[in-house]
């Protein structure tokens, strides 16, 4: 088949790997190449250099919308499908109306929940016990097409977002894959979300990082976890900031000034919430790494009674 993949980041490899090893891609088309790291050099996109590892043609437009060039190489290519896994731009109508079977996307979320660019980091912060990917037919909105298949992902208590993206990202093709089998045969029927159900989770800054004590713990933890690798809860310490990467909930009632620092010992940085208290497990402080407390305070005092803010 004539398969065409849009994707660009680390999420996108592992589908487009599993893509290439089925069907083979015919061409490939990325986010164009950004400065990366302290140097600011140029930096090619993971799909981009697997991509090249695979010697598949690669196209980099700084945008497809209204965009005629493009329009004109997938119109030759006469695509029996067109595959889109985070790719970061919306395809127009044109381009949706190209493949001869349909623009599949596949989403880090089970649709209609957590549409939008950090569904991931959204249900670990809110709570969820479970989440997914789910493939769907493109149309003009985000994230708002018919669905196909989807499987689902059970959110353990102290899972990370990092942790919960790497699954999520090597369950992917093999979805994928599953979709394109069952629409070659007629055997799937797209499913319309249901509006009422729908919400979306929005791009993350660093303004959320900042820890609020007067939440409950369990909200905090979720955070924590829910910001880790990027962009790390944090909070402020004598002054400097402390940023969080691991915690747990302890059984113990807070009576104390949500933010008071209530014990310090290797287990952990004790602290009082708006209900329970929250064990910190992991901090880094600036131009420090990330360390377990009990690694920390053997060169460091964490002063007990302070309060974070």
């Amino acid at each position: 088949m004539n398969i065409v993949f849009m994707g660009t980041p680390e999420f996108a490899v592992p589908s487009l790997q599993r893509l290439i090893d089925q069907y083979g891609i015919i061409a490939i088309f990325t986010q164009p190449d950004r400065p990366k790291g302290r140097g600011k050099k140029l930096a090619m996109s993971p799909v981009k250099e697997l991509a090249i590892k695979h010697n598949i043609p690669v196209f980099q437009p700084e945008r497809v919308k209204g965009n005629e060039e493009v329009l004109k190489v997938l119109k030759d290519m006469n695509p029996d499908f067109i595959i889109v896994v985070a790719y970061g731009q919306i395809l127009p109508k044109e381009i949706l109306e190209l493949p001869k079977y349909a623009c599949i996307n596949l989403h880090a979320s089970l649709l209609p929940k957590y549409r939008g660019a950090a569904p991931i980091n959204w249900a670990i912060i809110n709570g969820e016990e479970k989440t997914g990917n789910t493939t769907m037919l493109m149309d003009i909105g985000l994230d708002t097409g018919d669905m196909l298949l989807s499987d689902e992902v059970y959110i353990n208590e102290d899972m990370t977002k990092g942790e919960l993206h790497d699954i999520l990202m090597n369950n992917g093709g093999d979805l994928l894959v599953n979709t394109i089998e069952a629409m070659v045969k007629g055997e799937l029927k797209p499913k319309k979300q249901q509006e009422d159900e729908a919400n979306y989770a929005s791009m993350l800054d660093k303004e959320i990082a900042k820890i609020n004590w007067n939440e409950s713990a369990k909200n905090i933890h979720n955070l924590i976890r829910g910001l880790n690798p990027w962009p790390i809860a944090h909070t402020e310490y004598e002054g400097e900031r402390m940023k969080i990467y691991k915690s747990k909930v302890l059984k113990k009632d807070s009576i104390k000034t949500p933010g008071t620092i209530l014990n310090v010992s290797k287990e952990g940085i004790e602290v009082a919430t708006k209900d329970k208290v929250l064990l910190i497990e992991i901090v880094q402080f600036p131009n420090g790494k990330p360390l377990s407390v009990e690694a920390y305070i053997n060169g460091h005092d964490i002063k007990e009674g302070l309060l974070l803010i």
